[in-house]
């Protein structure tokens, strides 16, 4: 089994959606499908995207929810956080050794915790 696509909340769609253009870009993944409450981004290996909620309550992040994506060096693992933070979203941990792996930790516009690995 593998994990198909993810999903965050938002708030602001148009600033995710600028956030997450710019966040796919460094590796050529292009946004492929938007409409009033969602944006999609689709590589050849998941799909991604921000949506208001379905239920028109406010998007909250999920407290111990994150999301994994797998850049497979360090030096992109380093560039991506560097690149978040730039976008406005914030450091929830310096890219460093963690285990048996090269990680960094961070959040983006709505606070949604993102991890990035080598």
């Amino acid at each position: 089994m593998q994990m198909n696509y993810f999903v965050v909340g938002t708030n602001d769609k148009d600033a995710a959606t600028r956030f997450y253009d710019s966040f796919f870009k460094e590796f050529g993944i292009n946004q492929v499908k938007s409409n009033d409450r969602m944006t999609y981004w689709q590589s050849d290996s998941f799909a991604f995207a921000v949506a208001t909620p379905f239920d028109e309550q406010p998007a909250t992040h999920g407290n111990g929810t994150m999301v994994g994506f797998a850049l497979g060096s360090v030096d992109a693992v380093k560039r991506l956080h560097s690149k978040v933070l730039e976008l406005g979203g914030r450091c929830e941990g310096e890219p460093g050794e963690r285990g048996p792996m090269f990680s960094a930790y961070v959040r983006d516009l709505d606070n949604n915790k993102l991890c990035f690995s080598a």
